[in-house]
C-alpha cells in the first residue's frame, strides 16, 4: 500500500497592509549619495536645482544591507518593465554631474 506523499509546508506569508497617509508629501530629488558600515547602507536623496552652488539632502534612508539589496533587485525589475513599455532609458556619458542632471541626452548624430 502507498503511503500518499506529504509535502513539507512552508510558513504562511503574512499579508501586510500598508497604509500611504493622504497627508503624506512627496520629495522630489535628482540625485542619491549612498555609503555603508558593516550593519547598514544610508541613502541621501538630494535636490540639485541649475544655478544653484548649494544642494541640500532631503531625505535620508538606513536601511540593512539585505534590504538594499531587495531594494535593487526591485528597481532593475521595475526599471526592466518600465523600459519594456517605454524604450531605453538613456543615462548621458561624460561631463559633471550638473550636465548629466539638466542637460537632456541629444540622439546620436548621422
Amino acid at each position: 500500500m502507498s503511503q500518499p506523499s506529504s509535502q513539507p509546508q512552508g510558513p504562511t506569508p503574512m499579508q501586510i497592509n500598508i497604509e500611504l497617509p493622504p497627508d503624506l508629501e512627496a520629495i522630489y530629488t535628482n540625485f542619491a549619495m549612498i555609503g555603508h558600515t558593516p550593519s547598514e547602507v544610508i541613502i541621501d536623496f538630494v535636490r540639485i536645482l541649475p544655478g544653484n552652488p548649494r544642494a541640500k539632502v532631503q531625505t535620508r534612508v538606513l536601511m540593512t544591507p539585505m534590504n538594499a539589496k531587495l531594494l535593487l533587485n526591485a528597481l532593475s525589475e521595475n526599471l526592466d518593465r518600465f523600459e519594456t513599455q517605454f524604450g531605453p532609458i538613456v543615462i548621458p556619458q561624460g561631463g559633471n554631474v550638473a550636465e548629466q542632471l539638466f542637460h537632456p541626452p541629444q540622439p546620436p548624430k548621422g
